[in-house]
């Protein structure tokens, strides 16, 4: 019983319990004064980000109203410790938990900025990959954790060099097996960040035309004007030439039509001023030019550009019908025929072949309808 003896002895020293309650003073002091100072800070950042509604501050005002009141409590439980006397062989432990507390803060800090900001990215309106926004937060939060967890290794003597060697030779091992499924990941992660295409755009690539219904992690759904879904890989999606129409401004239209060869050539001059005017009548199109460029097989070609103000397919149609009926209500004020395919066939010296219907020739049954007509 001597070790108890010698226990009892240690705690009946006064030193021992002043600095105890030194200890516990100073924990709860500091505990209360860095929760206010964090409170302070976090409500003037936020009144600042209300006025003027940076993203930044509004995440790093949420950052520090997140900080983890068990963390903050040892923080000063270490700060006390710091205070008081303590034995040597607690110096290392000190300075390991000092570093394990700040870590696990700052991955905290940063999980919570991820998550904000992944919400920011969902709130704001616009149409986004959800797949991609899921899976670059947690990329992101892994890789948080990741750094956090080998600081804390290598900071209490663990070697990682061996631990992150392994991991690395893992991962190539894993990839090369999932080379097809990790393309078309990255394809989706490069879709999101780039933004080629949205969701509900109107694109066309290769003999597909149709509009975006959904953007996944391997694959991307497309509603075909014909009406059936396509399904393409992203992979597949990145390395062809796509058309976005949903982001045309302008459409530029180019077009052709012909007149007769015996049209006079006043008529000719006048059929570009009729055209100039019939465009400039329809609304939501602006004139550009329209020649006679051309002599064709049985016509004389005009071609005509305008350009419509509109991204909408069916405007665009209406617009050029209508533009359609001008030019043909035109032609005929002005007394000019539309081409359309000829051919003459000139027939030079000799004698033209006698002609028959129904195997009787054409001269006898005239003469026998002469005959009986007498």
């Amino acid at each position: 019983m001597d070790w108890w003896r010698t226990d009892w002895e240690f705690l009946q020293q006064d030193s021992i319990w002043i600095n105890l309650g030194i200890l516990l003073a100073v924990t709860l002091v500091g505990y209360w004064v860095l929760r206010a100072i964090l409170k302070i800070v976090s409500k003037r950042l936020a009144a600042k980000a209300d006025k003027s509604h940076t993203a930044f501050l509004i995440i790093l005002s949420e950052m520090l109203r997140h900080t983890s009141r068990v963390l903050l409590f040892a923080f000063s439980l270490l700060l006390a410790l710091r205070i008081v006397d303590v034995a040597s062989d607690w110096e290392r432990f000190l300075s390991h938990g000092w570093f394990i507390a700040l870590a696990f803060q700052i991955a905290l800090w940063l999980d919570t900025a991820a998550r904000l900001w992944m919400d920011s990215l969902t709130r704001d309106g616009k149409k986004r990959n959800p797949v991609t926004t899921t899976v670059i937060g947690i990329m992101i939060r892994l890789v948080v954790w990741t750094m956090m967890l080998l600081s804390i290794l290598a900071n209490l003597g663990v070697d990682i060099t061996a631990m992150v060697a392994s991991l690395g030779v893992g991962g190539i091992a894993i990839a090369l097996a999932l080379q097809t499924l990790l393309s078309d990941v990255f394809a989706s992660l490069a879709i999101g960040i780039d933004k080629p295409f949205e969701i509900g755009d109107f694109v066309v690539f290769g003999e597909v035309a149709g509009n975006i219904e959904h953007i996944g992690l391997k694959t991307t759904r497309i509603r075909a004007l014909s009406g059936e879904q396509i399904v393409c890989a992203n992979a597949d999606l990145l390395s062809k030439i796509l058309h976005n129409y949903k982001r045309m401004n302008t459409r530029r239209i180019v077009f052709k039509f012909g007149i007769m060869y015996s049209t006079p050539t006043e008529k000719v001059r006048e059929v570009a001023t009729m055209v100039r005017n019939v465009v400039d009548a329809v609304p939501d199109t602006r004139f550009d030019r329209a020649h006679f460029v051309s002599f064709d097989d049985s016509q004389l070609t005009f071609e005509v550009v305008h350009i419509v103000q509109s991204s909408d397919y069916n405007r665009y149609m209406d617009i050029q019908q209508e533009i359609n009926l001008g030019l043909l209500q035109g032609c005929r004020d002005l007394g000019v025929g539309f081409a359309f395919p000829t051919r003459s066939v000139e027939f030079v010296g000799g004698k033209l072949p006698e002609i028959s219907v129904a195997g009787v020739p054409q001269g006898k049954s005239a003469a026998n309808q002469q005959s009986a007509g007498d």
